[in-house]
């Protein structure tokens, strides 16, 4: 049996007022994942308050010095909770959120997850967006804002030696661009598998073309926000292993 693959880029939904009445139904295990978007500068004033958040994401969002950075942190997680609450019907603060096994060390700080095991979701920020996907299978999302070209020349270092091949020969404008689309599908992937930068950006080839390049066990795509960002989600192929913990 042949297994459907995600399209190259999903349209994300804007979560916006009245989005989540009567609930939402979970992605099937052959569905690509669930792509929102959601804007700091929109909802900082719309979504519920910080009740709905556990003890340690409170205290997470003490912890941030800058206003800015609490109030994308509050939209961030609000967000989250109110779309895992209306997925599995469970009152938003009602929500037990836990961590998987990391599958590099096996400590207790690999993916992010619904304790239970279900809905799989991931949850990226950056400037001025909030990008979540929530999908069946393991999903990894990412969002970033697009760097100077002396940032995303410094960090293309570390990429796969495919990718820095490509990225050397582009003019700087263009260089930019797609380090962008490299650097959110790499990261998509690697909290897809719940490795984490720790993982190597330089082991595993995403491409910086217009398209992702075919990862095994793993569809990539990218996601449109908008002018200035970049953003990409990876969904782990239905029948795919994820990564087997070591040590």
């Amino acid at each position: 049996m042949t297994v459907p693959t995600p399209p190259a880029r999903i349209v994300p939904r804007e979560l916006g007022s009245g989005t989540l009445a009567g609930g939402l139904a979970l992605p099937g295990p052959w569905d690509p994942a669930h792509v929102w978007l959601l804007r700091v500068s929109r909802h900082a004033a719309e979504l519920d308050g910080l009740e709905v958040l556990d003890a340690a994401e409170r205290q997470r969002h003490q912890a941030f010095v800058r206003a800015r950075d609490r109030e994308r942190y509050a939209v961030a997680h609000v967000g989250l909770r109110l779309l895992l609450g209306a997925y599995t019907g469970t009152k938003p603060g009602g929500v037990v959120l836990a961590r998987e096994r990391c599958p590099l060390c096996g400590g207790p700080h690999g993916r992010p997850a619904v304790s239970g095991g279900a809905p799989h979701f991931s949850l990226s920020h950056s400037g001025d967006l909030v990008l979540i996907a929530v999908a069946a299978t393991p999903v990894g999302a990412d969002v970033e804002e697009i760097p100077a070209l002396s940032v995303a020349d410094d960090v293309a270092r570390t990429l796969h030696p495919r990718e820095r091949d490509e990225l050397a020969a582009l003019a700087p404008a263009d260089r930019i661009i797609a380090f962008s689309r490299c650097w959110t599908r790499k990261e998509a992937y690697l909290k897809g598998t719940g490795e984490g930068l720790a993982g190597g950006p330089e082991h595993t080839y995403v491409g910086t073309g217009s398209e992702p390049a075919a990862v095994t066990g793993w569809a990539l795509a990218d996601v449109p926000v908008g002018d200035g960002y970049g953003a990409a989600i990876a969904t782990a192929l239905v029948g795919s292993q994820p990564p087997c913990v070591k040590g």
